[in-house]
């Protein structure tokens, strides 16, 4: 550029759009307060003026970074990068950024919250699937701008979540609907302090067996990784050499079903013919594989999530303590059925029928 070219500025971009300023300015940090058509005036003439809004002029005008900022315990998840890959583009589309802080352990996790790097670098934070204490509650209460959760439910705070209760009592009720009574809860082992649901969803499964009449045996609960082979051979191993082995096994996440299925066919033993085995996400590989599951869609989470941070940046009188709970759905497929006994005892009293 010349020295003699000049780079415009607001009042250019009001003056060929036929607006004020300030609607330039409301229209540019993606207020909702300015109609579908002006605002699509003024981002026609912003652009053929190739103009841009400075973020730290802006910041000091409003007082506001235009960032919203995800605390994530890590990005090497389906359930992450579904969740982020509609939060980010919603945000973009409403002239914001997002900034991202991992926190994979707990030394991170401690600097965070010693930290706390989004007090002055953001307007919100969406806390994805922590199982906070009470302190570190309260750090993010005193950041001084909306924390919205996602993946939990936060008591009096704006959360966005399924109903993992209801959504275990689906799995667990599916599997007894087969005519299995010994079934088998297999949760995730997490980095210590990250939540993976699994309190609510150890919950759902007690709940549908209690309903059922069905005493609950601690036995029959083993904690599993599924990035563990050791840990899995020796999990499902426990389970098989129980007294009276389980017929069924119903997994936290997609991807431990899957880690089980794979190692009882090493060990030569049949999914479903032999032990039935359910998860629950609807992850693209339950898809593939033919996992019956309990599908919950995180890429929904994200969007109302961002929705939701948007809301509470923008309008004074919204609802902080609104919480959002989305539904979950059973999805039977190829690796759920009968267990054994029960469909000898089918065969048998057809043969009867026919004799």
């Amino acid at each position: 550029m010349s020295s003699a070219q000049r780079l415009p500025t607001m009042a250019d971009v009001a003056e060929r759009a036929g607006v004020s300023p300030s609607t330039v300015s409301r229209t540019l940090r993606g207020l909702p307060t300015v109609s579908p058509e002006v605002r699509a005036r003024v981002e026609e003439a912003a652009r053929e003026l190739n103009f841009a809004v400075s973020r730290q002029a802006a910041s000091l005008v409003t007082g506001r970074t235009g960032v919203v900022a995800a605390l994530v315990p890590t990005l090497n998840s389906w359930f992450m990068g579904s969740a982020l890959s509609t939060l980010g583009p919603l945000l973009r589309a409403a002239g914001m950024e997002l900034s991202v802080y991992v926190i994979p352990d707990m030394t991170e996790r401690t600097a965070f919250f010693e930290r706390l790097p989004a007090r002055r670098n953001a307007d919100a934070l969406v806390v994805f699937g922590f199982d906070l204490t009470e302190e570190e509650t309260l750090r993010l209460d005193d950041l001084g701008m909306p924390v919205i959760y996602v993946s939990q439910h936060a008591e009096g705070r704006p959360s966005v979540y399924v109903d993992d209760v209801a959504g275990a009592c689906k799995a667990t009720r599916h599997l007894l609907n087969l005519g299995h009574h010994r079934i088998a809860f297999a949760p995730t082992v997490g980095a210590s302090g990250f939540c993976f649901s699994s309190r609510e969803r150890l919950l759902g499964y007690q709940q549908a067996l209690t309903e059922a009449g069905i005493p609950l045996d601690d036995d029959l609960v083993v904690t599993m990784s599924f990035e563990d082979k050791r840990g899995i051979t020796e999990g499902v191993g426990k389970l098989l050499s129980l007294r009276e082995p389980p017929t069924a096994i119903f997994a936290e996440m997609d991807e431990l079903a899957i880690a089980v299925i794979h190692f009882l066919r090493q060990t030569r033993i049949q999914v479903p013919e032999r032990i039935s085995v359910i998860g629950f996400d609807d992850h693209q590989i339950a898809q593939w594989t033919g996992l019956s599951t309990v599908a919950q869609s995180p890429s929904e989470m994200g969007r109302l999530a961002g929705e939701l941070a948007l809301k509470l940046i923008h309008e004074s009188d919204a609802d902080h303590k609104q919480h959002i709970v989305l539904p979950t759905h059973l999805i039977p497929r190829a690796t759920t059925a009968p267990p054994p006994a029960y469909r000898n005892e089918r065969a048998s009293a057809s043969e009867g029928r026919h004799v």
